[in-house]
């Protein structure tokens, strides 16, 4: 069976995710249908939700599940941080739709998300443990990759308890968050500039497809369009929404 890649899972879940609209395309080469990003340094969000320490650890963490290389832009070339904050942030974050009445007890499996903490209050808690872990010790940006990952894949293991989060769901969660950053779209504070979506050649939210609904297998050759695109190509945000683009 062939290897298959970190870089190679996540676009496959990408291409997955987007299957009815990518039925119509052929996905583009990164590198010469499409322009590469501004570099993330000295383009910084500003981050509400995390703190410095935080966003470090976050950033570097979020590099590594999703790397730049030849294939397509890394996670923070997509602003993928930056839809983690936003998210964390708000009414999501916030748990507005979890219930939150008990009783607390260890579930199985099957029965999803158990703990008493709401999204925002998981990420604190957990990161909280894990810079305590590094700390007097070279902080996680700056271990060098094969490190990154050592520890990463600890978490993922499980085992650990990160301030009363298993460390195995801080993970799932920060991967989920990860993914979902990279491919959602731009209004959310992630996929900046549609990188995402041009890599896997998605055409994004385009007003309908009436003149192509009978048409099948057949190359959708066109700039991919955000939710908040107007007709020049330029993202409006919602103000409901609280993402910096």
């Amino acid at each position: 069976m062939p290897k298959i890649t970190r870089r190679g899972f996540v676009q496959s879940i990408g291409a997955a995710s987007l299957a009815p609209a990518t039925l119509l395309t052929q996905a583009p080469a990164w590198a010469a249908d499409a322009p590469k990003p501004p570099a993330s340094d000295g383009d910084k969000p500003l981050y509400l939700f995390f703190n410095a320490d935080e966003a470090a650890f976050v950033e570097a963490a979020c590099e590594r599940l999703i790397p730049h290389d030849e294939v397509g832009p890394g996670a923070l070339d997509a602003g993928v941080p930056n839809y983690l904050d936003k998210q964390l942030g708000g009414s999501w974050g916030a748990g507005e739709r979890l219930y939150r009445s008990g009783p607390w007890q260890q579930g199985s499996p099957s029965q999803g998300y158990q703990l008493p903490f709401t999204p925002a209050e998981l990420f604190h808690n957990a990161l909280r443990a894990i810079l305590a872990e590094f700390e007097g010790k070279t902080a996680f940006k700056d271990l060098p990759p094969d490190q990154q990952d050592a520890y990463l894949k600890s978490l993922e293991g499980g085992g650990k308890d990160l301030g009363g989060v298993p460390s195995a769901t801080f993970f799932a969660t920060l991967l989920q968050m990860t993914v979902e950053g990279y491919f959602s779209d731009p209004i959310y504070g992630g996929n900046k500039n549609m990188v995402a979506w041009r890599m896997i050649g998605f055409p994004g939210a385009y007003a309908n497809y009436y003149d192509l609904v009978d048409k099948h297998g057949i190359k959708l050759d066109r700039e991919p369009t955000s939710i908040g695109s107007d007709r020049k190509g330029h993202i409006h945000p919602d103000p409901n929404v609280p993402a910096k683009l």
